[in-house]
This record gives structure tokens, sequence and C-alpha cells, in this order.
């Protein structure tokens, strides 16, 4: 008998090419097109905020799904659905976007008003909104998923909907609910007095509900009424089982939840990160004729306004400038990598007193340093495809993609051993000669320092580095083999039924 194929409606807040704050979006664009290639039916629904250009995407009105009602805050609330397909070349994936122009239209930023540098104040209502707005397309469209695919806190209120206000509606009666966290650290907290605007029911408005510390708690909704959790590496799962602070405090959820919790690795999209096709990159290349990665080395350094010297290795760094990040331990460690013969390209934006740190370094160092502060994607693959090494000095990372995107152009990681870090990467040992990449244990830039010279040592031995670049070029972190354990859940989730 054929496996069955599964029709999944992909909730998310954000989604690449349309809007994207961080590795959500290319995980809601990579992932659909895997599964549908797979044969499956996907489908997803995302937030029409007013930074999205739908003239450019070719968005347009879907007539019978125009001023649909749902009730937010004891007050009715209009929204209508538009449509689009993702832009890719692979396969037709449609986009239902939920356009309401109070919440999301007026918008031009997704979470946070750039005007008070603070999240909007009324983030509750329009995730509010957003969930229970799924519910009401689902009914008028006519098309029912098998699965409700949820990701994030955004999404969070969605199986918690799906369980209580929708749970007798015989449209809705077979779908299951998969929660996906991509990040403990944004829960989605709120004032208990938020609870009744929900409109959930009044027994979940407590600590074994929806509520946790005393708040609403749009993450730990999901958590626990969602038929299947995942974080998004196993070792991030683990961690999060064993410390309650990097859990966002929801270790005691999770561990409720055991058996309804996985840790799947992230893929990445090899269409668009591959250097053999890159339309970014100064020249394109491959293991056959990586010789041509030195052309984008040279490019790459010639954007940073620094110059290129033979055999002078450079460090690649494309991250959110914040201390989860790492960032702290690089500003600290900076000074005495200075002292080593070696070029550092930092492409980044985020809390202003990196932003002065950094750009203090590029007039002290600028013949070894360059920060471009800001987002540039058609720079953060210049830096994958130019640098000799890129590093990832992470406090924690939930499953983190630029190590995967480093070992396709033949960039040896430097990071953390933490997360999804530790899973995809295996530490180089010099007396065996095994392993991909470089890793230190501890949280400090004294052991960031140190591995960044093992790595440094090895980089003056061009037989050894290279074998390295081809254990790692070598590496599959497609999304294909991720996806099919996506489904694998989704099967788990209709077995037990």
């Amino acid at each position: 008998m054929p496996a069955k194929k599964y029709k999944i409606l992909f909730v998310t807040s954000e989604l690449f090419p349309f809007v994207k704050t961080g590795g959500l979006a290319d995980v809601a664009a990579a992932l659909p097109q895997t599964l549908t290639e797979l044969g499956h039916e996907v489908r997803i629904v995302v937030p029409k905020y007013g930074a999205i250009d739908s003239r450019r995407f070719k968005i347009h009105d879907v007539v019978r799904l125009k001023d649909l009602d749902v009730s937010v805050a004891g007050e009715e609330k209009t929204f209508s659905v538009k449509s689009s397909f993702l832009p890719s070349q692979r396969v037709r994936v449609q986009i239902y976007f939920i356009d309401n122009e109070e919440y999301f239209g007026s918008r031009k930023s997704l979470y946070d008003d750039p005007m008070k540098g603070a999240p909007y104040a009324d983030n509750a209502e329009r995730f509010t909104l957003f969930s229970r707005a799924v519910f009401e397309l689902i009914k008028k469209l006519g098309w029912v998923p098998d699965v409700l695919h949820c990701n994030d806190w955004q999404s969070g209120l969605t199986p918690a909907f799906m369980k209580t206000l929708y749970k007798d509606d015989p449209t809705l009666k077979n779908v299951k609910t998969l929660f996906t966290v991509h990040n403990f650290s944004f829960n989605g907290v709120y004032p208990k007095t938020y609870f009744k605007k929900t409109e959930l029911p009044e027994e979940l408005n407590n600590e074994k509900g929806a509520l946790h510390e005393g708040k609403l708690n749009f993450l730990k909704a999901g958590l626990v009424f969602a038929d299947k959790i995942n974080t998004v590496s196993e070792g991030y799962m683990n961690q999060c089982l064993r410390e309650k602070e990097l859990a966002g405090g929801l270790s005691a959820v999770l561990k409720k939840r055991k058996d309804d919790l996985h840790g799947l690795i992230n893929g990445i999209d090899d269409s668009l990160w591959n250097p053999e096709k890159d339309k970014f990159i100064e020249k394109r290349y491959s293991l056959k004729n990586f010789k041509n990665k030195k052309e984008n080395t040279r490019a790459l350094l010639d954007r940073f306004n620094l110059s290129y010297e033979e055999g002078v290795p450079v460090i690649g760094v494309v991250a959110r400038l914040i201390e989860p990040k790492g960032m702290d331990l690089l500003v600290e460690a900076m000074p005495e990598l200075m002292k080593r013969d070696l070029r550092i390209t930092l492409l980044g934006a985020g809390e202003k007193k990196y932003h002065q740190a950094f750009q203090k370094f590029n007039k002290k160092y600028g013949d070894k340093f360059y920060s471009y502060l800001g987002f540039s994607d058609e720079l953060a693959h210049l830096v994958e495809a130019g640098a000799d090494m890129f590093l990832m000095p992470s406090r924690f990372e939930p499953c983190g993609l630029n190590q995967m995107y480093s070992f396709a152009y033949g960039t040896v990681p430097i990071a953390r051993q933490t997360g999804g870090l530790a899973d995809t990467i295996e530490r180089y040992n010099t007396k065996t000669g095994e392993g991909d990449g470089f890793l230190f244990k501890e949280y400090s830039a004294k052991a960031l320092v140190k591995e960044i010279d093992r790595a440094l040592k090895l980089f003056g031995n061009e037989e050894k580095w290279m074998e390295i670049v081809k254990r790692g070029m070598k590496a599959d972190f497609s999304w294909k083999a991720s996806a099919k354990s996506y489904v694998d859940m989704y099967r788990k989730m209709f077995a037990r039924s």
C-alpha cells in the first residue's frame, strides 16, 4: 500500500521572500516546497503585512474570501484573504494572506513598533486574530487540511482553539496539529487580564491551561494543546528539557509532553544556497573547480574595503548582533584576534551597543576588520562564498542554518558546541584527522580565541584543510531528509487516533 499523502496547512508569521526577521521565514518557504515535491498537498497561511509588495508578488483578492468576520477581544473584526504562490522554479505552493488593515496592513514592521523600539502594544490581539482567522479560512475555503503545522508563539493559540472553540465543528473533526518551536526565547507573554479577550474557555485561565507564572503565554498554549511538538534540533530539545531558563521557563511543560516531543534538524534550500548555482556570488564553483572560490574571496574583501593577500585566512560572520548570538564574546575577543594574520568580515544588525563597538573596530582595525551594519541577502551569500571560515559563537542556537550553508560553500564553521550547532558539526580531531569543523564548549572569549587558533594552524596545511572542506561539501543538509522526518511525525499523529 502506498504511503498516505497529507494535506498540510503551514501556519507562519513570516515567509521568505515576502517578509523575514529570522530563520522561520526560510523554513516556511523551504519545507513546504520539499513536502510538495514528496507528493503532499501543502498550502501556507501568513499575515498580509504592509511591508509585503502586492504588485511585485502578484498577490490578488480571493473574491469568495472577502469580508470574513472573527471575534477578537469581544469585538467583531473583519478580514479578507488574498492569494499568491511561492516564487519558486521548483513547485507551485499556494499562499493565503490574512488581510486586516488595522492589525497587519497598516504595519510595515512584523512585531515591533519602529517608532518606539518595542513590540506593538496590541500584538496579542493581532495574533489572536491570525489564529482565529485560520479556522474561518478553512471553513469558507472548503479545503480541509489533515495537519495544521503551526510555528512559534504567533500561532500558539491555534492548537488551543482547535481543541476548544472548534472541537465540535464537523468540518475540522479530523484535523491534527503539530507545533514547531524555533526559539523558546520568544513566548508571547501578556497580562492575565488579556485572557478573556482570547475567548478561550475559562477553565484554561490557570497554570494548568494557558497561563504561566500568572500571565497568558501563547507559546505554552501551543505546547499544551498541540497533538505533537518539535524543536528544530535534538540538541536544543535536550537542553530545553534540562535548562529552565533556555526553555523560557517552560521546561516542566515540555517534560509533561515528552512522549509527544521530538527534535528535528532543519535543512537548507539547496536551490538557493548552492555555490554552483548562486546568482549573488562573483564566481560559481564546486569541488571540481574549487580554486574559483578565491575570486569570491577577492570580491568579498573588496566589498568590505579590505586587502586580499594570498594565504591569509578570511573569517566571515553573518548574524543578528545580539547577546544570544555570542556577540559579547566576539567584542571581547577582538583585540586578541586582531593580533593574528587574518581578515574578519561581519554582516548584521541588532543592538545599539554592538553597532557602536563594531564601528569602533572598523576605525581601529580597518586593515583587518570591517563590519557592514545592516542586512543584505546578496552580501550574506558573498560572505559564505568568500570566507574560508565562518564564525558562530552563539550562547545557544536552536538549529542554525549558516553552518549548513558554510558546509555547502566549502567554508569551515567555527562554532560554540550548543544546540543545533553541536548536532551538525563534528569537531576536528588533530590525531585522527576526522571532523568537519571547529567547536568550543566554554562560553568565553578565551575559548573562542583558542579554537580559532586551532583552525588557523590547520589552515596553513592546505592538504589537511581541503580534507575538511571536502567532507563538508559532500554532506547532505538538504530539506529532503528533514521533510521525511516531519512526514513521519504526521503519520504518528494519525496512528494513535
